[in-house]
């Protein structure tokens, strides 16, 4: 009669060194191919909250000539600075803090047009126009 004998093995409970470089390889080309889509996500939502905040600033511009009067508001308007035409249809905004370059995301900024019924706010990032 034969009598196997159980084949003694050491047990191992943790992961070899190969194992573990695979997954730092694999974790390294993941981000590797996200971290530019993240960065052009940011870019983006940061053009798109400078837009939508140029087009509360014409909603409010033209609220403001309606509630003022267009003969009062132009004599007004065309005697403000581009500051001081914010202060004027600040009122019309939602939460608007007290400058208009602490409404307009960083890096961008927003200039008033001389008749806002007719042309809208101009906006700028950096030195370029942005569009919207």
């Amino acid at each position: 009669m034969i009598t196997l004998r159980p084949i003694l093995r050491k047990q191992s409970w943790g992961f070899s060194l190969v194992e573990l470089l695979i997954v730092l390889v694999i974790l390294g080309v993941v981000v590797f191919l996200a971290i530019p889509n993240i960065v052009q996500v940011r870019s983006d939502s940061e053009d798109n909250l400078a837009r939508s905040r140029a087009e509360a600033l014409n909603v409010a511009a033209a609220a403001y000539f309606q509630a003022v009067g267009n003969q009062a508001a132009s004599a007004a308007w065309n005697a403000a600075g581009n500051d001081a035409r914010y202060n004027l249809v600040a009122p019309y905004l939602a939460f608007a803090p007290s400058s208009l370059s602490a409404y307009m995301p960083s890096g961008y900024t927003a200039t008033f047009s001389g008749d806002p019924l007719r042309q809208k706010a101009t906006l700028l990032r950096g030195g370029s126009s942005l569009a919207y």
